[in-house]
């Protein structure tokens, strides 16, 4: 497990409908977060990148697109180029478990819409989520409020939103720095509970999966 890089991921949407698309992609690792926005062909705001960066005191790797065909284009290119060439694992919180899950399922609706080959086939999967309800004590099932719980206020604080809701909205509205944060927020929050349950929880507490497809 641990010898094996995390790879953070979250996904923001437009809705939890099969015909909603895509807005946000994040990837982050201890190196650097990897970010790729579908603008839906609306103009952002000049040196956007510039100004979350700014917000996050941290640099991230931003991608704009007009669709979310071009979205996923340059995300397949990443995953299969990058991601797939290390030793590395994905993990999200509640992205795909035994009984649901939503980025993994929701991704693969939209590949399938516009035809687009799976990407992650050579990944390891691990779903934090899984680990933090059945080995640690918390009162909260959520991503900020178990990291809140047992890491701290942070990157909570950072995190411009409370709910899904507001995320589906900023997008709407195209007013992107706080979307992107969001998700950096989120992406961030998956690696640091991941780490935290490495320390803490034997090898066999996580269930891992292959993402391989059959054919």
């Amino acid at each position: 497990m641990t010898e094996l890089t995390t790879i953070a991921f979250d996904i923001e949407t437009t809705g939890f409908e099969t015909e909603d698309e895509l807005t946000v992609v994040g990837f982050d690792s201890a190196v650097s977060s990897r970010v790729f926005l579908n603008t839906g062909g609306t103009t952002p705001p000049s040196a956007l990148a510039d100004r979350v960066n700014g917000t996050l005191q941290t640099s991230i790797q931003l991608s704009r697109h007009d669709s979310e065909q071009g979205l996923l284009d340059e995300l397949s290119t990443f995953v299969t180029s990058t991601l797939t060439q290390r030793d590395a694992k994905l993990v999200a919180y509640n992205g795909e478990r035994w009984n649901g899950g939503f980025d993994l399922p929701f991704l693969r609706t939209r590949l399938c819409t516009h035809g687009l080959k799976w990407p992650f086939g050579t990944l390891p999967y691990v779903d934090a989520m899984d680990v933090f309800e059945k080995r640690f004590n918390t009162s909260e099932d959520t991503l900020s409020g178990v990291y809140g719980e047992l890491i701290g206020s942070g990157l909570n604080d950072l995190d411009p939103f409370t709910d899904s809701g507001e995320a589906v909205t900023a997008w709407k509205n195209g007013t992107y720095e706080p979307l992107i944060t969001h998700n950096v927020a989120d992406i961030r929050r998956t690696r640091a509970l991941m780490n935290l349950a490495e320390r803490y929880c034997s090898k066999s507490d996580f269930s891992m999966k292959s993402l391989e497809p059959v054919l």
